[in-house]
């Protein structure tokens, strides 16, 4: 099993930059999927970076071999590349039909299903603190979606599936998360991210249709570059602030990532209002946001606030 470095600045910082990168990144996506289809810029994402990390592991030669993995080694890394590929899909896909704060508020799912996942695969315990966190997270989905709540149990309309595919991109995303956590036990964070970028790649190769990069215009195909560039940085960065920081603190830290989302919407309409479409939500809506990321925060890291508790209360127990 891995074991996190200890270094926590080092998983902290790299966390931040995992928020920022994916806080602004449907803003972008949004964009280029008014011309470009979802498998093809998702094709685009993951072959651009798994060509720039081939490159610079080549280079350096630190190429992984699929020696060390063995078996079950090699299972997971399959079950990483299917988890990722579905996701990358499955969130652009509704993300056509949502707007980028929803479609960034409800894949925070994914961290606190990864911390689910962890407690039945781990058989860690459930705290209360934990079940009070998730009962404020699904307040918050609760008063997020006050307006909508008629249209998204009322009907299956264009709302209510980008609302269902968006939670099946997090649940396949947890698949993804704990595989990559075990494979860090033979190969690097780089290597890993290497071999399932291309690996991904040529997954959905038959369905991409590269030629429409000449169908973009010259802010869409930058835009494309940018994410390009964001998916290489932004997945580096997490799985490195994995290897350095324990997967419960990681996941407190990218519960803030909805709230960059929800203030970079509201930056960029007012700086461009041609480009960006303001949020059209109520400050109730906000309010179930900030309840969302709270929840996240609190399942996250009542493990280790409990933990803490009990070690004072033993060396008090010891010193008295």
């Amino acid at each position: 099993m891995h074991v996190s470095s200890g270094r926590w600045l080092r998983g902290l910082l790299l966390s931040l930059v995992t928020v920022v990168l994916w806080g602004v990144l449907p803003i972008w996506l949004k964009q280029v999927l008014q011309t470009m289809d979802p498998v093809t810029v998702t094709w685009y994402r993951l072959f651009s970076s798994g060509l720039i990390l081939f490159a610079w592991l080549a280079a350096s030669r630190r190429l992984p071999s699929l020696r060390p993995l063995g078996r079950r080694g090699r299972g997971l890394l399959l079950l990483a590349i299917g988890g990722l590929t579905a996701n990358y899909v499955l969130y652009l896909m509704g993300l056509e039909r949502l707007s980028a704060g929803t479609t960034q508020l409800l894949i925070q799912s994914a961290p606190v299903m990864l911390l689910l996942a962890s407690l039945l695969v781990f058989r860690e315990s459930f705290s209360r603190a934990q079940g009070l966190g998730l009962l404020v997270l699904v307040l918050g989905f609760g008063l997020f979606f006050n307006q909508r709540l008629g249209e998204l149990f009322g009907s299956l309309g264009s709302y209510t599936l980008g609302v269902l595919t968006v939670l099946a991109a997090a649940l396949v995303w947890v698949f993804y998360g704990l595989a990559q956590k075990q494979l860090l036990t033979q190969w690097s964070s780089v290597q890993i991210m290497m071999a399932i970028y291309l690996a991904c790649a040529a997954l959905v190769t038959p369905w991409a249709q590269p030629t429409q990069l000449f169908e973009l215009s010259s802010l869409q195909a930058w835009l494309l570059l940018a994410c390009c560039l964001n998916t290489l940085v932004a997945y580096g960065a997490f799985a490195e602030a994995l290897a350095h920081w324990e997967a419960s603190r990681v996941s407190a830290v990218l519960a803030l990532t909805p709230l960059v989302t929800l203030g970079s919407v509201a930056l960029a309409a007012s700086l461009w209002p041609g480009q960006v479409q303001a949020e059209d939500i109520n400050a109730l809506a906000y309010f179930g946001a900030l309840l969302v990321a709270g929840g996240s925060v609190v399942i996250a890291l009542a493990p280790t606030w409990l933990a803490r508790q009990r070690s004072r209360r033993a060396a008090r127990v010891i010193a008295d």
